[in-house]
């Protein structure tokens, strides 16, 4: 019997005021200014757990976007994305009051020593119980670099580098360090631990030099589960030999099939199986008991966009809002003396500025992922997206906390279930991994890291 593909959904969040959807902290009821408030979280989870989603995949940056207008003053000014808060630091937490919901946490590789970041995981992975994800990112702002004592952003490919060798150091920690019956609690001898069976990792390398051995005892899922968003050749080089769930777009349009055969055949090269990647795309799914209560939802959440936001977000180097709708991009960098944007290419110069506005608002991409409408119709467009697309789920863009995740959970999930697209409620405990694979709480050993345990 074949059984329909269940969807992998996780409610997206930032430790933040404003993280994608910009301006909708100032719509009514919004709970986003409470994201200090402990009550936040705990209340988040709940209703995510409820829901039905794999985790709550939460974002994060280390520097502000000081690009647009150069100055951080408008991100500051609209809350986006600044301030923001230590995403890790509110997972156990949430832990406390779900059983089966997960966390997915974004960290940078290339600001930070892997030492220290292997100890915090290892910590969220034994207070979650084995429900922690790592989102791993090289950082791409300017202003991130300088918070870090550099003049400049590390250059893209050189970040990857970097991010290969951390991978290595922290799979020596996780994997290697500890043997599996390392901890033997001999009460009468007085042996907590058996030295013999604790290592250093001696790593040395071009970036690092770690002595270890890790200071955590091992942990359910030892790695947390690898989740990376990637797109560049340097970046899906990276993803096909470490990554679990990758977070991956229709870009160009029609291509995400060719995108994600692409991965797969790498991962394949890298010894792996096809079927060790899970792919997720970002989605809108905004929903209500009749179409004209979504209807009024739908207007009165773009009433309250920012319209400079988006520009904001994607650093774009120029001013658009301050130029005529009709006239082009490369007009437009012209009247502002841009001859440098132009030289430097990367900005589609023939659009006009009200094209070039739609091609970047992510909030409002109402192309291939986006579902507003009733439960029923919105479960359709789903199933279309797992069945024709061949993704394995979304994260879920928020426009309203806490109303997206309680009208998902309220209205489509249980639809979802009913058709066999969501796991049924009360379903026991199991680690991130083995929810997501099937194959037990471990990376299979297959899995590049494999290659540093102890046998």
């Amino acid at each position: 019997m074949t059984y329909p593909k269940r969807a992998i959904i996780n409610l997206f969040e930032m430790n933040t005021p404003g993280h994608i959807t910009h301006g909708m902290w100032r719509l009514p009821g919004n709970s986003r200014h409470r994201y200090t408030d402990l009550g936040y979280w705990l209340e988040l989870a709940r209703i995510a757990e409820q829901a039905g989603f794999e985790t709550i995949f939460l974002a994060d940056v280390v520097g502000a976007y000081d690009v647009y207008r150069g100055s951080a003053d408008p991100a500051i000014r609209e809350g986006l994305q600044i301030p923001n808060n230590d995403p890790l630091l509110v997972i156990p937490a949430m832990a406390t009051v779900t059983e089966r919901l997960g966390f997915g946490v974004t960290f940078s590789t290339s600001y930070e020593p892997p030492f220290a970041f292997a100890r915090r995981m290892s910590t969220l992975d034994h207070l979650t119980e084995g429900r922690v994800g790592w989102n791993i990112v090289t950082s791409y702002l300017p202003n991130a670099a300088r918070n870090f004592g550099l003049e400049e952003e590390i250059p893209h490919d050189r970040r990857y580098e970097i991010a290969d060798e951390f991978m290595d150091v922290v799979y020596k920690l996780w994997e290697g360090s500890w043997e599996d019956d390392a901890v033997v609690l001999d009460r009468e001898r007085g042996i907590y631990t058996d030295p013999a069976k604790v290592h250093a990792v001696d790593h040395v390398g071009e970036h690092f030099r770690v002595a270890g051995p890790h200071l955590s005892e091992p942990s359910r899922q030892r790695t947390p589960v690898l989740m990376q968003a990637s797109a560049s050749k340097a970046g899906i080089d990276f993803a096909a030999k470490h990554a679990e769930v990758l977070f991956t777009a229709d870009r160009p349009p029609g291509a995400l099939r060719t995108n994600i055969a692409t991965i797969q055949d790498a991962a394949v090269g890298h010894g792996r199986r096809a079927t060790d990647l899970k792919f997720l795309v970002m989605a809108t799914v905004i929903t209500g008991d009749t179409q004209s209560e979504v209807d009024e939802k739908l207007r009165q959440y773009r009433s309250f966009s920012s319209a400079e936001g988006k520009f904001i977000h994607q650093s774009v180097p120029f001013h658009p809002l301050d130029h005529p709708g009709d006239i082009t991009v490369r007009e437009a960098l012209e009247r502002e003396g841009r001859s440098d944007v132009i030289a430097a290419g990367g900005l589609p110069l023939h659009l006009t500025i009200d094209q070039f506005s739609i091609a970047v608002d992510q909030a409002w991409d109402e192309k291939q992922f986006f579902a507003a409408g009733t439960p029923d119709r919105v479960a359709d467009t789903i199933e279309h997206w797992l069945d024709d697309f061949g993704i394995d789920g979304f994260n879920l863009r928020q426009y309203h906390s806490f109303d997206t995740a309680r009208d998902f959970g309220r209205l489509v999930t249980p639809e979802l279930r009913r058709r066999g697209r969501l796991a049924p409620a009360g379903e026991p405990h199991r680690s991130l991994r083995n929810g997501l694979f099937g194959e037990g709480d471990r990376l299979p050993s297959r899995h590049y890291a494999a290659q540093y345990r102890r046998r």
